[in-house]
């Protein structure tokens, strides 16, 4: 048994595919389909059931694969400690971030990352929060970057910027109400995005009296909001962020949010509670300093950075 029939049967487990499986180890399938067999002759068990149309991890195959995982893991810090020593970076940065996140921040940061650090190879995948705190705990990423407050066994939180929540009125609504209160918009189609659940909770909580013929809308962006908005009158929550996305005329529908309601929503950085990285992530920060305001990044990271 060796370290790289191990980084096998991790990518036969992830990619339940032994072509993909075998392209994104760089080998060809017949390959990896023989350091296969040659690891389960040698253990003398079958690590996974594959027919024409499926392969399974038995039952003995997942705990394998799983310790295999942590393994990789382990003998990976090896090289990462002594990245660290040499302060240095490390080759590679695996980055998850939020939907709702991405489109304000990705752009900048891909830009300026691959200006600063061309050296290294970024990876960025956009997923829900779920799906990344699962490829966190196995160790499939190095970082996310996620609405705060989402706590995993595990996974270590790091404050990384907080923005306010502004609403879009529409042009009927804003002339009516130069000065928004969430109270006097009963009667208003309130628009929200269905699948961050921190503008659901932020819009939801400005309406105290939905049974009151209140209708609520789900769109899956935040332009298509604003769109519909503009087309069909009522009103959405926007980020912060969004308000560059908005025309001059756009932005005149925009106002504040007036009394004691959840008007903003933190985002953090999510690490492995073992994680080694912290020169790694410091490029991260760094990178985020370069675009993002400064009143809307944690004090502490923007003054000291991370300390692991």
């Amino acid at each position: 048994m060796n370290l790289q029939q191990l980084k096998y049967i991790v990518a036969i487990s992830r990619f339940r595919n032994f072509v993909k499986a075998a392209d994104s180890c760089n080998i060809s399938q017949p390959t990896l389909s023989a350091m296969l067999q040659k690891l389960e002759d040698e253990l003398d068990v079958r690590i996974f059931d594959r027919t024409n149309k499926q392969v399974t991890p038995t039952s003995v195959g997942e705990k394998i694969i799983l310790q295999a995982k942590k393994t990789l893991v382990e003998f990976e810090k090896i090289a990462e400690l002594v990245a660290e020593e040499k302060n240095q970076i490390t080759k590679s940065l695996s980055l998850s971030v939020g939907p709702s996140i991405a489109p304000y921040i990705l752009p900048d940061f891909i830009k300026h990352y691959r200006k600063d650090y061309p050296e290294v190879s970024l990876s960025i995948q956009e997923m829900k929060s779920e799906e990344m705190f699962n490829l966190l705990q196995n160790g499939d990423i190095d970082v996310g970057i996620a609405v705060s407050d989402q706590l995993r066994k595990g996974i270590l939180e790091i404050p990384l910027y907080t923005e306010r929540f502004y609403v879009y009125l529409s042009e009927a609504c804003w002339r009516k109400l130069p000065v928004f209160k969430p109270e006097n918009l009963e009667h208003e189609n309130m628009w929200i995005m269905k699948e961050a659940q921190c503008l659901r909770d932020s819009a939801f909580s400005f309406c105290k009296a939905r049974s009151k013929g209140q209708h609520i809308y789900e769109a899956g962006s935040i332009d298509t909001l604003v769109r519909i908005v503009d087309n069909n009158g009522g009103f959405t929550i926007i980020p912060e962020l969004h308000l560059a996305f908005l025309s001059e005329a756009q932005r005149k529908n925009v106002r504040k949010i007036e009394g004691d309601y959840l008007s903003q929503r933190r985002i953090s950085i999510y690490i492995r509670e073992d994680c080694i990285k912290e020169r790694m992530l410091n490029t991260i920060v760094d990178c985020m300093k370069e675009f993002m305001p400064s009143h809307m990044m944690n004090e502490g990271i923007r003054k000291y950075g991370i300390r692991l």
